[in-house]
């Protein structure tokens, strides 16, 4: 079986949740009124974690026997859980080097240990809320000679949707709403319709073909499609309701007497070759946009001659936290290109925060959101 990507990091961050685990039950660091109810406290995280575990292993499996509301759930408690214990445990290590002749440190540190391990359950809860928090970004990409055809043209981008138990109806209703709101000339989609097999794909798609815009809308396809194996299911459906998910295939669309050119790839997994045969679609005299779920893919398609690359799949970090006025989320482990607008020389790339969660029912510093972009010359 291959082993996807969202399971080598679910699996790195179980492994050292449960040395976390470990280290505070040989510490007794929560303190519990008893032993036995420290056994069971333990005894339960470490079953969700391994359930969730298990459920990475075998998605085809829990499809079939485990309805997706329950195992969402299951898979974001183990990650709630292993967020937990890992902040946990650095806390209660400093707690235990202090020394015990220091009371007054023992008690700052006491109360410290208390707020940290309250800590993620009160940022979820607020995550949770803020997770509905819907807002329209409006962002003005500059381009070096942009045709006088094509200035103020608009864009309207809609990203990982990812509809299912942490994504409502309603979200994607009003996302939808917002983005005809907007009176866009063209209409996008970037990938992650959904999040696992078994999400209500065909109920996205009804929704996205309430877009109103003057051109065809079209899209690529992200990672989580290839998890469902929905590729070939989603172009085909896509394109009976006018949508047309370009898949390695360009398309060019006329506007007064200046033309641009979109092509689109699936997802571009890590380790491979990005966008191979991209430069052979490549529209000389054409405004040359490039799809792309996945935004690492920019430094090369700026090379191969792509002069706006427009991306998701990060959802902005999805948490992120301020600190010294930079932020911190796990998306700056993974790509430079967390979230907002980015220059190479005379290419940009646009990556938006998306529309849905995955992993955690939340969002905390960086609502979803619909993206207008408009091109302006330079």
């Amino acid at each position: 079986m291959a082993v996807r990507p969202h399971f080598v990091v679910d699996l790195i961050v179980y492994l050292v949740s449960l040395g976390a685990i470990y280290m505070l039950r040989r510490w007794n660091a929560a303190q519990l009124p008893s032993q036995g109810r420290a056994r069971i406290g333990i005894g339960l995280a470490v079953a969700a974690i391994w359930l969730s575990l298990g459920m990475a292993l075998t998605p085809a499996v829990i499809s079939r026997h485990l309805p997706n509301f329950w195992a969402s759930w299951i898979h974001a408690g183990a990650v709630a859980i292993a967020v937990w214990s890992m902040a946990a445990v650095v806390l209660a290590a400093i707690w235990k080097s202090v020394p015990a002749f220091d009371p007054k440190r023992r008690q700052f540190l006491r109360v410290a240990r208390a707020a940290t391990f309250a800590a993620p359950v009160v940022a979820t809860g607020f995550g949770i809320i803020q997770r509905d928090h819907l807002t329209l970004r409006q962002v003005d990409v500059h381009i070096p000679n942009l045709p006088k055809d094509l200035q103020g043209l608009r864009l309207v981008q809609i990203s990982d949707i990812h509809l299912s138990p942490f994504v409502s109806e309603s979200l994607l209703a009003r996302a939808i709403d917002m983005a005809n709101e907007t009176r866009a000339h063209i209409g996008l989609v970037t990938g992650d319709l959904i999040t696992r097999a078994g999400d209500p794909l065909d109920l996205c798609l009804k929704h996205l073909a309430r877009l109103k815009v003057d051109a065809p809308v079209l899209g690529c396809l992200g990672n989580h499609e290839i998890y469902a194996e929905s590729e070939e299911y989603t172009t085909r459906a896509g394109l009976g309701i006018g949508i047309r998910f370009l898949r390695k295939e360009s398309q060019i669309l006329q506007f007064g007497k200046s033309r641009i050119n979109f092509a689109g790839f699936d997802y571009q997994r890590k380790g491979n070759e990005y966008l191979v045969g991209a430069e052979e679609m490549v529209v000389p005299g054409a405004l040359n946009i490039m799809l792309s779920h996945s935004p690492d893919v920019f430094p090369v398609a700026a090379a191969k001659g792509y002069d706006l690359t427009l991306s998701g799949h990060t959802h902005g970090g999805q948490v992120n936290v301020e600190i010294l006025h930079q932020g911190l989320n796990i998306a700056r482990f993974i790509t430079p290109y967390v979230d907002g607008l980015y220059r190479e020389g005379n290419a940009s790339i646009f990556v938006t925060r998306g529309v849905g969660t995955v992993g955690l029912p939340a969002r905390l510093g960086v609502p979803p959101e619909i993206a207008l972009i408009r091109l302006c010359a330079t």
